[in-house]
């Protein structure tokens, strides 16, 4: 599913991924830097009753926001690093985990292992709006 938004109207992706996902999920977050990437995880995090700051997890790795949104920013992050942190196991907490700069090796992983996994890769069109193509990963 594509869908094209403003930030006025970004609600429109969010209940549409409100729908559509499970309640557990773990969705890579893809775009260039200053996509949208944190911004969706805002609305996200908006709309289901959040009102914390929602930021950027660039330093800390991982934000959590409730006990069922959590952000993670693995911005060069080796997936031997992320395993040895022990985050990987963290996506075994029910939820929905909005994860930017996720490697394909751990694209790889989680699909192996079995986890519900989506991609949500978002570009800019226009000054202020950006086309969201939302899609389930499958094994390749």
């Amino acid at each position: 599913m594509t869908l094209t938004a403003s930030l006025d109207n970004l609600h429109t992706v969010v209940n549409y991924l409100r729908q559509s996902l499970p309640d557990h999920a773990i969705v890579f977050l893809r775009g260039d830097l200053a996509a949208g990437k944190t911004t969706l995880t805002q609305a996200v995090a908006r709309a289901v009753g959040i009102d914390t700051d929602v930021t950027s997890p660039t330093f800390s790795l991982q934000h959590v926001y409730s006990d069922h949104l959590f952000h993670y920013d693995l911005y060069r992050m080796d997936m031997e690093a992320f395993v040895g942190l022990g985050l990987f196991e963290e996506f075994e907490r029910p939820g929905w985990h909005m994860v930017e700069w996720g490697s394909d090796e751990l694209e790889a992983l989680l699909m192996q292992v079995g986890f519900p996994l989506y991609e949500v890769q978002i570009e800019p069109v226009g000054e202020d709006k950006r086309q969201y193509s939302i899609r389930l990963l499958l094994p390749h």
